[in-house]
């Protein structure tokens, strides 16, 4: 798909809004194809690296709540020149690049979400740092689920203990888990939503335990059939990155 911006930084506004649109459908059409799905049951989270506020002000217009952010400092810039407009101060924040401790207080401070937490340490910086006037901030812990040593997350069988530390952080929301498989990995959604189901079991009082981040734009229908309940969608709405 071609970069919906030009060298001047201008883009069409309504290419935009319809590649968004054809998303939204295909994840219609997924949830559809699939057993006991709900097309409500399943969120998009828009993934907004490397493109301008004003992309992300065109599509909260249209009703896209979830945003993506890798990188720090660019979303930071983001975060507080939309959070000053009124069509755009409902925007949901997720962070999911990888986090570095030296990071943690800024993503405490200006996120709603950060999908990418796998160690207890970066948990309880989070969970310290998170300023009181502020909702608990939702947490997914991201999983290793093929043991790639090129990938960051935690191995299946490190989820309990990290569990059990994070799940009494007051200012942390335990919601679910968030995984980047393997291309060739075909059961990777399979046994994580099995994964996912079993802590479910064994942690009751986990109460929002209700977030499966799986799924991206070559693997969304296979994500959302194997219960996928969020599916990060960056180049089919945007276009090419930078």
């Amino acid at each position: 798909m071609a970069d919906n911006l030009d060298q001047q930084g201008n883009f069409d506004k309504q290419a935009l809004i319809d590649n968004w649109q054809q998303v939204n459908h295909q994840i219609k059409e997924a949830c559809t194809q699939a057993e006991e799905r709900e097309a409500g049951s399943v969120s998009l989270l828009a993934v907004s690296k490397t493109k301008p506020a004003e992309m992300i002000a065109a599509l909260a217009q249209q009703g896209q709540r979830d945003f993506g952010e890798n990188y720090l400092q660019e979303a930071i810039e983001k975060i507080t020149a939309l959070q000053a407009q009124p069509d755009t101060n409902h925007i949901a924040w997720h962070y999911i690049g990888h986090i570095q401790r030296n990071k943690t207080r800024d993503i405490a401070e200006h996120f709603d979400w950060v999908q990418t937490v796998e160690r207890d340490i970066i948990a309880k910086r989070l969970h310290s740092q998170r300023p009181d006037n502020l909702p608990p901030l939702n947490v997914l812990i991201q999983v290793n689920i093929d043991n790639e040593d090129s990938k960051s997350g935690c191995l299946p069988e490190e989820l309990p203990e990290l569990i059990v530390s994070i799940k009494d952080y007051e200012r942390l929301q335990l919601r679910g888990l968030m995984i980047i498989p393997a291309q060739e990995d075909t059961d990777a959604f399979a046994r994580t939503k099995q994964l996912f189901e079993q802590i479910q079991q064994a942690y009751p009082e986990l109460k929002a335990w209700d977030t499966l981040s799986m799924g991206m734009s070559g693997d969304m229908a296979n994500a959302i059939a194997n219960g996928s309940t969020m599916v990060r969608v960056g180049t089919a709405i945007f276009g090419t990155r930078d």
